[in-house]
């Protein structure tokens, strides 16, 4: 009896020691939706095609697809209040290229029911990030906003920087690029994930976009499924193909992002785009660990 008590109480005791000691960190698998739209600035001259006869069919378009993230290019003050009203959900961060609310944003939306900001800022791209300032270059002052996101679900942690870069400067393009990777580098440093939307202006032959993938990686070429043509730049033309492609959603060089999907939305109601931009779209998986 003494000896089969012992035995019952060496068991209790061992099993609870084992129990204590298992401890696993789990592995969690976030989809991130997210989207690059040069949404074309708001300017009468476009006519038929201007934003006022546009900004509904562009704003469901969004919603249909219902990106996580989004980073627009050319957004004037007016665009961003009609796009908050529209995109319920949303949040957008960002500041006007001419400072004090004026001028275009290249801003972040981010589905405040999925995401949560952690940090954020907006800087200028030129030899004096701050204040206000026209770099190299350049035929306009340019941006680059950035946020520091969690994740509501799963905890991960990931950064989005999102830019226009100049139609004209080509240095102003390549060293405006050069002062993201920096800044990209100086608050990332955790080594967390991170993506980079943007109308870069330059087709993916350039010398931009080759020293660029020295460092991210080309989200395109690393999709499981790629969606519509190349060309991402159709001028309002929907009679002739798009063949420049100048928008991009790059991600960076880590094992904590995988690329599902990759798509240029061609999207026209009665032959009328909503842009002269097509939107980009990915999935991305984020792993997290807990």
């Amino acid at each position: 009896m003494f000896f089969i008590l012992a035995l019952s109480m060496f068991c209790v005791i061992d099993c609870k020691t084992t129990t204590t000691k298992i401890h696993k960190t789990h592995k969690t698998l976030e989809i991130l939706k997210v989207m690059t739209y040069n949404i074309r600035l708001d300017v009468a001259s476009d006519g038929t095609n201007a934003w006022p006869k546009s900004c509904v069919f562009l704003s469901s378009q969004i919603l249909f697809y219902g990106p996580d993230i989004m980073g627009i290019q050319e957004a004037l003050p007016n665009q961003i209040t009609d796009l908050k009203s529209e995109l319920t959900n949303y949040r957008c961060i960002g500041k006007g290229r001419e400072g004090n609310g004026q001028g275009e944003f290249s801003a972040i939306f981010y589905n405040a029911k999925k995401l949560e900001v952690l940090d954020e800022a907006t800087f200028w791209l030129s030899e004096t990030p701050n204040p206000v300032f026209r770099g190299w270059d350049a035929t306009y002052r340019r941006v680059c906003a950035y946020v520091s996101f969690k994740s509501l679900k799963s905890d991960a942690k990931f950064w989005v920087f999102n830019t226009h870069l100049d139609h004209v400067g080509t240095e102003a393009r390549l060293k405006g690029m050069q002062l993201i990777l920096e800044k990209i580098q100086e608050v990332n440093i955790n080594n967390l994930p991170v993506v980079l939307t943007g109308d870069f202006n330059v087709e993916s032959d350039s010398e931009l976009i080759l020293k660029l993938k020295e460092r991210m990686n080309d989200s395109k070429e690393l999709a499981d499924i790629v969606f519509g043509q190349d060309g991402t730049f159709n001028g309002f033309n929907a009679k002739k193909p798009a063949t420049r492609r100048i928008d991009y959603i790059m991600v960076s060089q880590s094992s904590g992002l995988k690329v599902n999907k990759y798509a240029v939305l061609l999207s026209s109601v009665n032959l009328k785009y909503p842009s002269d931009h097509f939107p980009v779209y990915v999935e991305l998986k984020v792993n997290s660990i807990l």
